[in-house]
């Protein structure tokens, strides 16, 4: 996968663009507002989440996922256990520090109703977490490698083919 600090910003946009996209959408159908906001609300929100999960990726959530995943699974041959213990590390920690800014999205549209914080992050969280793992495991990881591999072919021949 990602071998340089250019091909891990690629990697990291295409990745997060495409959960976050999704996830934004999951959210806000979870919270009813997909026929309450407006459109460029709804861009906005995108934009903003897509900005903290970017940041989050590369500065703190990536590394130490990749940290934890790479002791975990030092002493197998196997690619797809350590493919499968960092996607499954980032989304935790993605989850955990998204569900923070889907809350307070969510109080800032909805308002808050809650007489607990705590009760309905873990809630936020959990619906979260259900909807992240599978999304990575199953379709958005598997599709950002395969699109990742096929572009990075690409360029690699078209930048060897000009030497």
């Amino acid at each position: 996968m990602p071998t340089t600090k250019r091909e891990s910003l690629y990697f990291g946009l295409m990745m997060c663009f495409g959960m976050v996209l999704v996830m934004t959408i999951y959210n806000l159908y979870l919270n009813g507002t997909i026929g309450k906001m407006t459109f460029i609300e709804g861009i906005s929100d995108f934009f903003i989440g897509f900005i903290i999960a970017f940041v989050l990726d590369m500065f703190i959530v990536g590394p130490n996922a990749k940290k934890i995943a790479f002791k975990l699974t030092m002493n197998t041959e196997k690619k797809i256990y350590t493919v499968l213990t960092i996607s499954t590390c980032m989304v935790i920690g993605m989850a955990f520090f998204m569900s923070i800014y889907g809350l307070v999205t969510t109080y800032i549209h909805s308002g808050y109703t809650s007489n607990t914080v705590v009760k309905d992050y873990f809630i936020v969280f959990g619906k979260n977490f259900i909807m992240a793992l599978p999304l990575q495991i199953f379709i958005m990881g598997p599709l950002v490698r395969f699109i990742f591999t096929k572009y990075m072919k690409s360029n690699k021949k078209q930048e060897l083919g000009q030497i």
